[in-house]
Formats: C-alpha cells, structure tokens, sequence
C-alpha cells in the first residue's frame, strides 16, 4: 500500500471546486504532526486558510505561475512555519528546515490517502507572506500547499532508475 502510494501521488495545480471534509483536513494534518523531528521538538505549525481573499492575496504574492493559480483555486492553503529555536542545528545545519520537510511529506501523502492534492510551494516571498498571515519575527514560512480534490491526475512524469541514484561502499561505485 505505502509504495502504491509514493509511486501514484503527483503534484496537483488544479482543483475541483468543491469543499475538503473537516474529517479529511484533520488526518492530513494529524499525519503532519505525527512526523518525526529533531529531539521530538517538534517545531512546526500550520496555518489552514479556507477564506477565498486571504487565499487569493498569498496568490497575488506568488505572482503570475501555476502555482499561484492553485492557491487561488484550491479551497484550502496550508502553509507550514517552523520556530527554529524549537529544533537543532549541527555541523551548521538548522535542522528545522529538514523537521519541516518530513511533516509536509507526510501531510502530502496522507491527502493523497485521503483521496486529495497537493503540490509543495517552497519559493515565494516570506516576509511578504509573513504581513499577510501575521506571523511573528522569529517564526520561519518554510514551505505552502494548496489542498483539494484533483481536477486531474497528471500523469507520470518518470524517475531515474535506482541503480543510477545509489552506490555500494563509497561514492561512484555502482
């Protein structure tokens, strides 16, 4: 079951007019906070936006793209902060990006369980999407997903082959 999903799930960019069931909204966010993190701390939060104009003004920050559109139709946005005192940092790596990264994996592929979509929206202009949402300083907007029923299911794009991303004992060795 769980390969038949990480081989199915795609990307979504449009959506179904039609509204995400709050039992359905709550598994995905409980999928989400159910990942693990550095030292269990935890670090994340989520902002769930239904309003169409809040939707609408954090796609006007995105611009002109796809990606912006799908906030914009999507009926909901979650967008994924981080505190990052609430998570490690070792060999100059802050750690809170990576907590971030495995909650919102989750969350996608619990929508995708659920019978919804997602796409990870990771560039875009934080301090503007911090005045709109009131997100405080210290807080970091990591990563977005709009989240909704699929109009489509793209097709599949492809991957390499395994054997071309691993080695044996040492790098370069296939």
């Amino acid at each position: 079951m769980t390969m038949e999903i990480f081989r199915e799930r795609r990307s979504i960019r449009k959506y179904e007019d039609r509204p995400v069931e709050d039992e359905k909204l709550q598994a995905v966010l409980e999928a989400a906070c159910l990942a693990p993190s550095w030292a269990n701390m935890q670090c994340w939060a989520f902002i769930v936006i239904k309003d169409s104009a809040k939707r609408q003004e954090i796609s006007t920050i995105l611009g002109n793209n796809p990606s912006a559109r799908a906030v914009a139709a999507a009926p909901i946005l979650i967008v994924a902060c981080a505190d990052p005192e609430k998570s490690g940092k070792a060999n100059e790596q802050a750690y809170y990006m990576l907590d971030i990264g495995i909650a919102v994996q989750q969350l996608c592929l619990e929508a995708f369980n659920q019978g919804l979509g997602t796409v990870w929206l990771g560039w875009f202009d934080e301090e503007k999407v911090r005045q709109a949402l009131e997100v405080p300083d210290n807080i970091r907007i990591v990563a977005m997903t709009p989240l909704g029923y699929p109009a489509r299911h793209p097709e599949f794009t492809g991957r390499r082959p395994v054997e071309e991303s691993v080695f044996n004992e040492k790098w370069g060795n296939r």
